[in-house]
């Protein structure tokens, strides 16, 4: 076993006992709470037993305190990436598997661990440590996140690597999103969902086998946002490249934007694992918004088409 895969099994065992020894002996205590040294007594043991002659020792200790430091901040992930499993009712094991696997999604090094790679290595902890179902459920939860977070990395690995023979084999995953925005007077209005990230972005999502893409748009739009009516008004272009599914390997992801209008001024966020709010926001004010490069690009060509 590969001397990092290693150290991560360690630490997640070890914020498994500590978690399960948590809640039987200190139920409702968190567990920053608990003495450290508790914790620094199971690693040492579970290095000792499950990994005599580690070279990466530190990398386990590194983990495990990540988590801790930012244990807050990633369970509030957990919910809201999978808000119909509460946190007490995820099996310890994959509770521990996504607080790993998010720390280093969300706080790690990308140039030391690629999202992928953290991604992956998930996966795999949850196949040999987890139930039947905990790969699927990890995947799921950690692919919201990549996701929602602009899927970091994922122009790592340039297409040229790639010949045109083997990228035409690639399976394409379409994705459409849209520009919303409406019309007040002389005044223009967009609409904006914001992330467990801090980011204000489009409003997205996949088409149903066979949909017609504009009908796609439209109906994520109003399904993500809340909207009655809308109107794909015009292509403002499309962004693809080499994406990695756990489960499918390398594939070509295609987003097509629109600039769509509706007249419906009142916004209801669809409950989502990633999203947490919806706006309308002035052209005024979307320079002082925290936004995705991509999703700034969009914008200021949605804006001199509107002009």
């Amino acid at each position: 076993m590969a001397s990092r895969h290693l150290a991560r099994s360690i630490a997640m065992q070890s914020l498994y006992e500590w978690d399960f020894n948590a809640h039987v002996k200190a139920k409702g205590v968190s567990l920053l709470e608990l003495a450290p040294s508790d914790l620094g007594t199971i690693i040492t043991r579970n290095i000792q037993e499950f990994g005599p002659g580690l070279e990466d020792k530190a990398f386990v200790g590194a983990l495990v305190e990540g988590v801790l430091e930012n244990r807050d901040k990633i369970d509030t992930v957990i919910e809201k990436a999978a808000p119909e499993w509460p946190l007490e009712q995820v099996a310890a094991v994959d509770r521990n598997i996504l607080r790993i696997g998010l720390y280093e999604l969300l706080y790690g090094n990308y140039k030391e661990v690629p999202p992928k790679v953290a991604i992956n290595e998930a996966i795999e902890l949850a196949k040999t440590f987890g139930g039947e179902n905990s790969g699927k459920f990890i995947n799921g939860v950690l692919g919201t996140v990549y996701r929602e977070i602009g899927e970091p990395g994922k122009d790592d690995g340039p297409r040229k690597d790639l010949s045109p023979e083997e990228l035409a084999q690639l399976p394409i995953e379409q994705k459409v999103g849209a520009v919303v925005y409406r019309k007040d007077s002389d005044d223009t209005y967009f609409a904006l969902v914001h992330d467990v990230f801090g980011y204000w972005t489009l409003a997205k999502g996949s088409p149903e086998p066979d949909e017609e893409i504009t009908a796609a748009v439209v109906r994520k739009i109003k399904e993500e946002i809340g909207v009655g009516t809308v109107t794909a008004e015009q292509k403002l272009g499309e962004n693809e490249y080499i994406a990695q599914d756990p489960e499918r390997g390398k594939v070509r992801r295609r987003v097509t934007y629109f600039l769509a209008s509706t007249p419906d001024a009142e916004l209801k966020l669809k409950i989502s694992g990633g999203l947490d709010d919806v706006r309308w926001f002035s052209a005024e004010e979307l320079d002082g918004l925290t936004m995705y490069d991509d999703v700034r690009g969009f914008f200021k060509k949605a804006l001199e088409i509107i002009k």
